[in-house]
């Protein structure tokens, strides 16, 4: 008799079994969130259908899954469009965000400040290395890393639910605030003052320096209400699978 418990892994595992709907929908949220479709860019049901090899069915339907998390908008007679940005919006965003993180950053410390240089290091270290390949889509990821980091290590429930509500307009102004940035080393610039602080155990200095380096997006503010956004040819989409 066969033994089968040493059998090779089945080739067949990992199949995406998502509705087509709602894996289209998050290959429009990653071109989104990672500022390929800036506000106020067009969404055509058509040009998406086309991109993507599929029929404009679910497409329609992916978008309608997007307006219900306020990333897109459709308005009558002028069609779906990625939601604009106003200075309003990034105020918002960014005061509670600074209020949420800097509770985190607090609590993490309390619980154990040596871990939490560690982890935030780990991050700096690989913004790094991501800047000096010129490798912007990662960057931003280890940028959103190093954030939602913080969150975790604060082992607070009621705090991770908060955040995943508004990491999603977070994460759009992130990548529309990098995409600003001439020198990605910049970026990490920004966040060894806070790395530096925590590893001397010093709070206070740590809070100040996250609440210094979040306000940066005011810098995005004057942007947006300046500019007219728009794009007239995002680039390819990521896989919709």
């Amino acid at each position: 008799m066969t033994d089968d418990r040493h059998t090779a892994p089945s080739s067949l595992t990992g199949v995406d079994t998502r509705p087509l709907r709602q894996q289209i929908a998050d290959a429009l949220q990653a071109a989104i969130l990672g500022g390929e479709f800036k506000p106020g860019a067009a969404l055509v049901e058509t040009d998406i259908a086309a991109r993507l090899g599929v029929s404009r069915a679910p497409v329609r339907e992916a978008l309608q899954l997007l307006a219900s998390s306020h990333l897109v908008e459709t308005i009558p007679y002028r069609g779906t469009t990625v939601r604009r940005l106003t200075a309003a919006d990034v105020e918002e965003v960014y005061s509670l965000r600074t209020l949420l993180e800097t509770f985190a950053l607090r609590r993490a410390m309390a619980c154990d400040a040596g871990e939490t240089g560690r982890v935030l290091r780990a991050c700096c270290d690989a913004m790094a290395a991501s800047a000096a390949a010129g490798d912007w889509s990662r960057l931003s990821m280890e940028d959103e890393r190093f954030h939602e980091g913080l969150i975790e290590m604060a082992d607070h429930g009621l705090l991770r639910h908060a955040w995943r509500d508004l990491n999603m307009r977070v994460r759009q102004i992130m990548a529309l605030r990098n995409l600003q940035n001439d020198d990605t080393m910049t970026i990490v610039y920004n966040h060894l003052p806070i790395v530096d602080a925590v590893e001397a155990g010093d709070v206070e200095r740590a809070v100040r320096g996250l609440e210094q380096h979040i306000a940066t997006a005011a810098d995005l503010v004057a942007v947006l209400d300046g500019e007219e956004s728009g794009s007239t040819d995002p680039g390819p989409l990521p896989a919709a699978g």
